[in-house]
């Protein structure tokens, strides 16, 4: 569509047109391919490329243009020119207020008296700015037709990664399937065509050929335009989903909604998911499940600090959160991280910053009601009461789980997994069974432990055991635990209210299986307030 239009705004005879790129060589490719095909456009014209250092060059015959470096003598050579034609500026932007720079009023004066010319004149001539900034005088916003042009899509990744491949006799490719290009290809958008031939290019040099192993090469390409930005984060991360205990309901759901993305999910007319909003007691693996899915879709995972988005200066707060989000798509399909969204939308409704926090709140929700780019947005949050209602309606999450203390049996997989992790030496681990015994036996002297308490009881207990120079004792464990006082006694009362309100408003981690059966395990008097127990409603997915 965006080449169409292009197309007929030439033909239309538009005057001056803008685009915004860095891919100026891709882009004059596509208008020569349009201006010099009889097919696209009736009468063919010639091409001049204008830049500061060779003045205007002939693209067919090379022919350099002597006096046209100056921006105001290329413009009266646009003006004189009788046969038709198409002139490409670069980076003419500058000349018009960039980097703070005041506009060049005698070329902005010129460009205005050159419209009628361009219009009516017997030759038919039209002007392309190409540029990586949108800068436009204010006295010529009315002269300027802004034209979109969009970063390579799925079929010219796949062009150019067979003509690579074609090109490269000496690269393997046979083991690569239809299903795996895809993904390889899909791993590119959000690149320019070269960024995507230079990470196609290092993977093939790293080992003579290209297969699936080669999509983290090609997230590591992604990383660097994520690292320009200075906002994002790109999160790396070796976990995996069975790195987490418990939860089994919440890592069904992502199960499920993996490759989402693909062309087989399009037979079945299903929407890209939107995201989900992760709330519960602290420390119980909510952003560890971020980093686990990021491993098991194979997609980029970006953490958004809402706090670098704000700014000392007037609107610069609005842009910065602005181009996150355009980053965040142009790297899609991938993953929006924001951990502790609480904090960074805690001036909402307070006023105290001018409305700048309101009105970056607006934006962030008209995005995530209106984007159509495949990202995926993961917010975790420990105090839900904090956020403002309009973030929770439906529409803006796929869905809210509750992330609650863990059960019994999740204990008995968390004690599992961290002596698991740590244990790896025989010598210190002589003297501990890993087994369901010894973890079932942990689980029950933790009754209320989250993960992250249960995590350092087994890295206390160790501590006690490098001290000393000896293996690790079943009675260091005991000790440790003895000696902890958990969150759900120091905090009692904040995640009696966090359950009160997932009763009826949040879906549980956790399945309902083991709901009912933490439920049937507890006393008589536990019963009586049995709502207080356990928070979320107990569906499974």
């Amino acid at each position: 569509m965006a080449l169409e239009k292009l197309a007929s705004l030439i033909r239309a005879r538009f005057p001056y047109i803008y685009i915004t790129t860095y891919e100026e060589d891709r882009v004059t490719s596509v208008i020569k391919g349009i201006v010099t095909d009889p097919a696209k456009i009736k009468f063919v014209r010639e091409v001049y490329i204008w830049t500061q250092t060779n003045g205007f060059v002939n693209d067919e015959t090379e022919k350099v243009i002597s006096d046209t470096t100056c921006p105001l003598k290329a413009m009266e050579y646009v003006q004189n020119y009788d046969k038709d034609a198409v002139f490409i500026f670069y980076d003419l932007h500058v000349n018009f207020g960039a980097c703070n720079r005041p506009p060049n009023h005698d070329l902005v004066r010129k460009m205005r008296d050159l419209l009628p010319v361009l219009k009516t004149s017997r030759a038919r001539k039209n002007v392309i700015f190409i540029a990586p900034d949108l800068v436009i005088p204010p006295t010529l916003q009315k002269d300027i037709t802004i034209c979109d042009f969009p970063l390579p899509n799925l079929n010219e990744l796949k062009s150019k990664l067979n003509i690579m491949i074609s090109q490269n006799k000496r690269v393997k490719s046979e083991t690569l399937t239809q299903e795996q290009k895809e993904r390889l290809c899909k791993a590119a958008l959000g690149l320019t065509l070269q960024e995507a031939e230079n990470a196609f290019a290092l993977a093939m040099v790293n080992d003579g050929k290209i297969d699936i192993s080669d999509l983290k090469i090609i997230q590591e390409e992604k990383m660097q335009v994520i690292k320009k930005t200075g906002i994002l984060e790109f999160v790396q991360s070796d976990l995996n989903i069975n790195d987490i205990g418990g939860l089994e309901n919440l890592k069904s759901w992502l199960i499920k909604r993996n490759n989402s993305w693909s062309e087989n999910a399009k037979r079945y007319c299903l929407p890209a998911p939107k995201g989900v909003l992760i709330t519960g007691v602290p420390g119980c693996g909510k952003s560890l499940t971020a980093k686990a899915m990021s491993a098991m879709w194979q997609l980029p995972l970006l953490r958004l600090d809402l706090g670098k988005i704000f700014s000392g200066l007037v609107g610069s707060s609005e842009e910065n959160l602005r181009k996150a989000l355009a980053t965040a798509e142009a790297v899609a399909p991938s993953i929006l991280w924001i951990d502790e969204i609480e904090k960074g939308l805690s001036g909402v409704n307070s006023g105290g910053d001018s409305g700048v926090s309101s009105r970056i709140f607006g934006t962030f929700l008209t995005w995530m009601q209106e984007k159509e780019a495949p990202v995926f947005v993961i917010a975790t949050a420990n105090n839900i009461h904090k956020l403002p209602p309009e973030l929770l309606r439906k529409g803006r999450f796929d869905e809210i789980f509750f992330v609650d203390i863990p059960t019994a049996n999740e204990r008995v997989e968390i004690f599992k997994l961290h002596l698991q992790k740590r244990l790896k030496d025989s010598e210190v681990a002589k003297n501990i069974q890993i087994d369901e015994q010894t973890c079932k036996k942990l689980a029950v002297m933790t009754e209320g432990f989250i993960g992250a308490e249960i995590e350092q009881v087994v890295i206390s207990a160790l501590y006690e055991a490098f001290f000393e120079n000896r293996p690790l004792e079943m009675s260091d464990l005991e000790r440790t635990i003895k000696n902890t006082v958990p969150l759900s006694t120091t905090q009692k009362e904040q995640i009696l209210s966090l359950r009160e309100w997932a009763n009826v408003r949040a879906v549980a981690a956790t399945r309902s299986k083991e709901l009912t059966k933490y439920k049937s395990e507890l006393d008589a008097q536990d019963k009586k307030d049995i709502a207080k127990t356990r928070g979320g409603r107990a569906l499974d997915f």
